[in-house]
């Protein structure tokens, strides 16, 4: 199965993606991961892109999308494919269209994990970082014995910026923006489905792969 997880900040898309993907025993590509590799190991196209990164300038979409292809050239992938954090744009959208095509194969089922803002807001703003050892932990979910301090090491937790709710906020109206028409895109195409992924992550995922089940999944 081809599938890519669509939702906005704070929707578990990364949670969601590791266990959809050992389900479908399929790779889960997220596109950090490409660029994570292939800046390491000095692909031509990692050195492009880590000139862009370096200049502080967002990375083109031809780079990415030549990034994306070859990773899903890679045998691993030829039976099937998680793709999480991409595409983000519809011109992106687009593009893996035709990659796809390229490749002899298409999409199979986009799955949107639907999620209200004020629930995003809620679970972003109440995570709390580790200055020493990094855990995240969270106010109302995964609180610590002692208001900012971490259990596990004793350090000092702090709230990152993209965790303040005026930054969500402004990540949520370009998700709105940009990722958003998404759901019009492939919605049009009949490969939309879309989910509740409100409530413990056990249940979420329970729902995510009885939607696959109707699809073969």
């Amino acid at each position: 199965m081809r599938l890519v997880l669509v939702g906005p900040p704070g929707a578990g898309k990364g949670t969601q993606a590791e266990f959809i993907a050992a389900h479908l025993a399929v790779p889960k590509i997220s596109t950090g991961d490409i660029f994570r590799a292939n800046v390491s190991q000095g692909t031509p196209l990692g050195v492009e892109a880590k000139r862009y990164m370096d200049a502080g300038q967002l990375v083109p979409d031809e780079v990415t999308i030549n990034m994306v292809r070859d990773r899903l050239a890679e045998p691993d992938a030829s039976d099937g494919f998680l793709l999480d954090g991409f595409p983000r744009t519809v011109p992106q959208a687009s593009a893996l269209d035709k990659l796809l095509a390229d490749l002899g194969t298409a999409l199979d089922i986009v799955m949107e994990l639907v999620v209200d803002d004020d629930e995003v807001i809620r679970r972003l703003s109440g995570r709390r970082t580790c200055r020493g050892c990094g855990k995240i932990w969270h106010v109302e979910f995964d609180p610590t014995s002692k208001p900012d301090i971490c259990d596990r090491c004793g350090s000092e937790l702090f709230q990152r910026d993209d965790d303040k709710a005026e930054t969500i906020a402004n990540r949520l109206v370009e998700y709105a923006d940009k990722t958003a028409p998404l759901v019009d895109f492939f919605g049009a195409q009949g490969k939309l489905v879309g989910i509740d992924a409100t409530g413990p992550v056990e249940d979420v995922t329970v729902r995510a792969i009885d939607a696959l089940r109707s699809y073969g999944g």
